[in-house]
């Protein structure tokens, strides 16, 4: 067997057992080196012929999972003997590791023909539990929902039209939201040369470790190396500081979409902890500080509606500590996501002011009012990434498959035809029709007319998608007026009247009550999402209270001195606290670690709206309380957990 990772292979054995008991027992893997994430080749020798198939190969202790295409001969010809028998079978993991769901297709269906058909078992639909071990279901549930492909440079990732799709949503919403901010779009060049970006020490450091560098051109070593860029600060300022000269020249709001390379050392996730990844990097320059910092919280929201309006997920408001803020920059304002199934926060986005720092670095002056005297802008950076996907997925998604809020997905709508024999005639006409209508308002709409494939495989194929209603017309539906709705997040199942005869009208009955019910959708999936984030969010005044927390998954809100020593040591404390978790995840879960860190100190809007405080006990924390780690004279509130 040749491992065929990312970044290199390596040999290995495989041991899969004998007979028949063999396609469905345990497999055995054994790799020269690590194996984290694999996929490999596989051969199995087995009485009747040689099988050949794909060993998906999860974690460092083994687990397997084997696709098996069905019996060759030894010559490597398929066995014409195996005929139906050949169906994908799964050699499953130690139970102790996943849980195998069932197939995805029912055994016994009728194709779009009316015929009936014994469909093969598939394993199209996902293996692994969310509950049982979240960084397996989600791995394989970003690639099975073809959201993305796998690529031969570990941390890079191809975005499958499906993900492209949401990005697009996401991007259309934040830039007509920007331009009437008055942002302009612009572009700037991929590379920095090393002399530029390491102009300011301060910045350059806070990405020394994740900078990838091109030092070759062919076979000629370059004179000078050059980055892929981490960020674009030290590209754009230099611009900047050509472009204004007056104080009529401010204030300077740019923005650019691009990709960005920062070569994390950590295991990487899709969407949430990646090699190259998109993003939205907004650059300002503003005459006040006054100016500047009201940018910074007008930014801040329109990243919160993101989530909250666009994605359903809620998140925290809130500035970074010290020791988190971004490199060079004065403060850091950001949102926090949570992900309950894993007790894992995730940074969401950020708007940053800079202050004067990189004016004073890239020497950016401008004429004041008067004529005589210059002055230097107060500038602002703001980012949000594709990580937007990954936090949605995390959060919303459940052991069928994706669960898509309406107002991202590409797909909101999808009708599927239900046949019987020798009553099919007006299916077709009927879900055309209902496509068409639903398409007029504006609805994103897919009719699955494929006939190779059953009803109950669409159902599950789109369930996997996350498509957020599923619509059912069949001839008993025309004949009682009326389709099936089916709901992606809950499973309910509504019958809404169906009118043909209204096809021209203005108001179209059913239209009207499946945006409406697209909206419920919405909503609720937000509710839901924040009650359950609501549910792990937990106080603590001490360090007791706050490692009990802290093992049960929750955020924590605590009584903080703001010092950066504290800081660092709650962080090494928790970790040594944690190890168990630090090594179980280390080797299955994506390079996390059982360590705390501060996710934000909140803003005083979110503690209330959280309920979390009054106004009185935000505003006074050191009024009697104490630090929970160093009881020293608490001076701030800050959130705390663990983190990607």
């Amino acid at each position: 067997m040749e491992d065929k990772r990312s970044g290199g292979s390596a040999r290995g054995t495989v041991d899969v057992g004998d007979g028949d008991r063999a396609a469905n027992g345990a497999a055995s893997v054994t790799f020269a080196e690590d194996a984290t994430a694999a996929v490999a080749e596989l051969r199995v020798n087995r009485s009747g012929g040689v099988r050949e198939g794909v060993l998906e190969v999860r974690g460092d202790s083994g687990a397997a999972v084997a696709t098996q295409d069905g019996p060759v001969g030894a010559d490597g010809a398929p066995d014409p003997s195996a005929g139906a028998r050949a169906g994908s079978r799964r050699a499953a993991a130690p139970a102790t590791k996943h849980q195998s769901a069932p197939p995805m297709m029912n055994a016994l269906n009728k194709s779009a023909s009316g015929k009936k058909v014994v469909e093969k078992e598939s394993r199209e639909g996902l293996e692994f539990a969310k509950g049982g071990h979240f960084s397996a279901w989600y791995q394989q549930l970003v690639v099975k929902s073809e959201l993305i492909e796998f690529y031969d440079i570990s941390g890079c990732y191809i975005f499958r039209p499906w993900s492209y799709a949401i990005w697009e949503r996401i991007r259309e919403f934040f830039d007509a939201e920007i331009k009437l901010l008055g942002v302009d779009n612009a572009y700037f060049p991929l590379f920095v040369s090393a002399r530029r970006l390491e102009s300011e020490r301060e910045h350059v450091e806070g990405f020394a470790a994740e900078v990838a560098w091109v030092t070759r051109s062919g076979s000629s070593e370059l004179e000078e190396p050059i980055a892929v860029r981490p960020t674009s600060e030290t590209i754009i300022y230099p611009a900047m500081a050509k472009w204004i000269r007056s104080h009529r020249d401010l204030p300077l709001k740019l923005n650019q979409w691009s990709n960005v390379v920062r070569w994390e050392f950590k295991h990487p996730t899709p969407f949430i902890r990646s090699r190259e990844f998109l993003w939205q990097e907004g650059h300002t320059a503003h005459v006040s500080r006054e100016d500047a910092d009201e940018e910074v919280l007008v930014i801040l929201e329109l990243y919160r509606r993101i989530y909250e309006e666009l994605l359903a997920v809620p998140v925290i408001k809130g500035v970074k500590s010290d020791k988190e803020r971004f490199a060079g920059g004065l403060y850091t304002t950001t949102i926090e996501a949570f992900v309950p199934a894993n007790g894992r926060a995730i940074q969401a986005a950020t708007s940053h002011s800079l202050g004067q720092n990189f004016a004073k670095m890239f020497d950016i002056w401008y004429e004041a009012g008067d004529g005589r005297s210059r002055a230097m802008p107060w500038q602002n950076s703001w980012g949000c990434t594709t990580r937007t996907i990954g936090v949605a997925v995390m959060v919303h998604g459940d052991d069928k498959g994706l669960v898509l809020p309406p107002r991202v997905a590409p797909v909101q709508v999808v009708v599927v035809p239900i046949v019987l024999r020798g009553k099919n005639e007006a299916v077709h006409p009927m879900c055309l029709m209902i496509a068409d209508r639903l398409r007029r308002y504006g609805m994103r709409v897919k009719y699955d007319d494929r006939t190779e494939r059953t009803p109950g495989w669409k159902f599950n194929h789109w369930e996997l998608r996350g498509v957020p209603l599923r619509l059912e017309v069949g001839p008993r539906d025309i004949a009682a007026e009326q389709v099936l709705v089916t709901r992606r997040d809950t499973g309910e199942k509504t019958a809404l009247p169906l009118q043909a005869d209204m096809v021209d009208a203005v108001h179209d009955p059913l239209a009207d009550a499946v945006h409406a019910l697209l909206e419920r959708v919405q909503a609720d999936m937000l509710a839901r999402a924040t009650a359950e984030r609501n549910a792990h969010i937990g106080r603590a005044a001490d360090w007791e209270a706050f490692m009990r927390l802290l093992e049960a998954g929750h955020m924590i809100l605590t009584p903080w001195c703001n010092a950066g020593e504290c800081e660092e040591q709650v962080k090494q404390r928790s970790g040594e606290c944690a190890t168990a978790i630090a090594q179980e995840e280390a080797a299955g879960g994506g390079g996390l670690t059982g360590a705390a860190k501060t996710l934000c100190l909140p803003f005083a809007a979110e503690m209330q709206r959280l309920q979390l405080c009054a106004v009185d006990e935000y505003e006074a924390p050191a009024d009697g309380k104490r630090c929970f780690a160093c009881e020293r004279p608490a001076r701030r509130w800050a959130l705390w957990g663990r983190s990607y």
